[in-house]
């Protein structure tokens, strides 16, 4: 159901949602996204310069675009105690990200919201016109690895590149039509309990389903899924 919000209105939902640590954001597709969110401990700085929202807390950076294309859809929940979710979809139009199916060197990022030395972005190769998970790495293992890695599908290379990944748990940045989330922190392993806070998911399994968002939550076919926010329980 869309709800009968001005952009302004939009806007304005989402700087107070952040302000007040009300839930979580997230983009990114299902088996591979990122959420922004604050711990208990840690604060929230949230900017907003015309259409733009800047947004930060520990090791978490938030931008979004919201402006006339942008439109906000409500999920009711199957649990009645359960708030609302709240997907912000972007009118296709707008624009998509290359939806590289290869893992490709980007470059330097130009457009990166956490300041850190020298580094280089790769798109780990998703695939998805909805999202992509890129990495953001300086010198090591993980850049020898992804340079050995161009060019080569990302089920392929995940075997040899997950380690290294997870040993320096380099700045992870998705983005949608929407903007991007960066996320800091070390990355758990895949047995291990997700940390409190901003954090990355990216689960070969559930990447394998194709779907942009959860089965309960399509969009029309004229929209593109920007961030889902996801009341605090």
């Amino acid at each position: 159901r869309r709800l009968p919000w001005t952009t302004e209105e939009v806007q304005n939902f989402a700087v107070e949602t952040m302000r007040e640590r009300r839930g979580t954001w997230l983009m990114g597709v299902v088996g591979g996204v990122a959420e922004f969110c604050a711990p208990e401990s840690a604060d929230v700085s949230v900017d907003v310069d015309g259409d733009e929202i800047i947004a930060y807390t520990r090791n978490g950076a938030l931008r979004m675009q919201i402006n006339d294309d942008v439109r906000a859809l409500t999920f009711e929940p199957s649990g009645l105690a359960c708030a609302p979710r709240i997907v912000l979809a972007v009118k296709r139009e707008r624009g998509r990200l290359p939806d590289l199916a290869k893992v490709t060197s980007l470059g330097s990022d130009a457009g990166a919201l956490i300041e850190e030395e020298a580094s280089a972005l790769f798109d780990l190769g998703l695939g998805r016109k909805e999202a992509r998970f890129s990495v953001r790495v300086g010198e090591g293992a993980s850049l020898d690895a992804l340079k050995a890695a161009e060019g080569l599908s990302f089920a392929d290379v995940l075997p040899k590149i997950g380690g290294a990944l997870i040993a320096e748990s380099p700045t992870r940045v998705v983005e949608t039509a929407l903007g991007r989330i960066e996320v800091q922190g070390q990355i758990p392993l895949p047995t291990a309990k997700s940390p409190s806070g901003s954090h990355t998911h990216l689960l070969p399994d559930h990447l394998a389903t194709g779907r942009a968002l959860p089965v309960d939550m399509d969009l029309p076919r004229a929209y593109l899924p920007g961030a889902i926010f996801y009341p605090a329980r």
